[in-house]
């Protein structure tokens, strides 16, 4: 019913940008909060960062001061600017949006996930 579509990982060198897209579709009345989720291999999943249907946001300390998270309600689309990345950085991405569905349901859902790598 809701998809949630990521895109723009890949492989950079530390130092480097990347820009993270994630696009919701599908029976959508509104979306609340939006973020961004990371998951290295042998650690636990990261709350990256947030933002609110009304543009407050925020960061984990890890990524603050290099990384920006932005929507566009009209798309339905949020998106992460990661700069300054680090080898620490390197973890699969996955979005998630809190959705009302046209028929008046709550529901997060999650993007499939988009490979980061930060080679030094």
């Amino acid at each position: 019913q809701v998809q949630l579509v990521e895109s723009g990982g890949g492989l950079v060198q530390a130092g480097g940008s990347l820009r993270l897209s994630c696009a919701a579709s599908g029976s959508i009345f509104s979306i609340n909060t939006m973020g961004w989720h990371r998951q290295a291999p042998g650690k636990q999943r990261e709350l990256v960062a947030t933002i609110t249907s009304g543009g407050r946001t925020d960061y984990a300390d890890s990524v603050k001061g290099r990384f920006t998270i932005a929507r566009d309600n009209a798309k339905n689309t949020v998106y992460l600017q990661m700069n300054s990345l680090k080898s620490e950085d390197t973890a699969v991405y996955h979005c998630a949006a809190d959705v009302f569905s046209v028929v008046g349901r709550r529901y997060e859902y999650w993007g499939q996930g988009t490979q980061v790598t930060v080679s030094s």
